[in-house]
């Protein structure tokens, strides 16, 4: 075989690898802070959804439902089928709080519309989607539709590129 060759099949195993299998990344902002400082980088298992579900807890990256140019990382609060409220900046889930050791709220004395909301069910096909740091975080609380300014509460498991994999 040619050098050329070796390096064209070298290529298109690499482009198959990013876009299929996994991809690296790098964390830009601090709506995960502090489970995924910015600046990290890690990997995408593009592989993850195309043989399984989301799972709630699941850290995702999708492209963004309001700038699809940009790419963003959120965790799986809620998956089809399940009933969100936010009580007070807590998640309720089903009727029942939800635990999260990772979520920060370092505004914790202030109060955001957001603090208080019902989402409602989880629609067939979506995810329920919320940035660890979560008063710094652009997510399914305050995403709105450019057109309409209806509310984008739930991400479609369609969306999402992959699921992240942890250091």
């Amino acid at each position: 075989m040619k050098l050329w060759q070796l390096v064209a099949l070298g290529v298109l195993g690499a482009l198959f690898v990013r876009s299929c299998v996994a991809e690296g990344i790098v964390i830009a902002t601090e709506s995960m802070a502090p489970t995924l400082p910015v600046g990290i980088h890690l990997f995408v298992n593009k592989m993850a959804y195309k043989v399984g579900k989301p799972e709630r807890g699941d850290i995702v990256t999708f492209p963004s439902p309001v700038d699809p140019k940009k790419g963003l990382v959120k965790r799986v609060i809620a998956v089809e089928g399940d009933d969100v409220r936010i009580v007070e900046k807590k998640i309720v889930l089903n009727g029942v709080p939800l635990e999260e050791p990772y979520a920060v709220h370092d505004r914790a004395g202030e109060r955001f519309t957001d603090d208080n909301m019902e989402v409602g069910r989880v629609p067939r096909g979506c995810v329920f989607v919320l940035g660890d740091n979560r008063d710094h975080s652009g997510d399914s609380r305050d995403w709105k539709d450019a057109k309409t300014g209806e509310p984008i509460r739930f991400v479609r498991v369609d969306q999402i590129k992959g699921k992240i994999l942890k250091p």
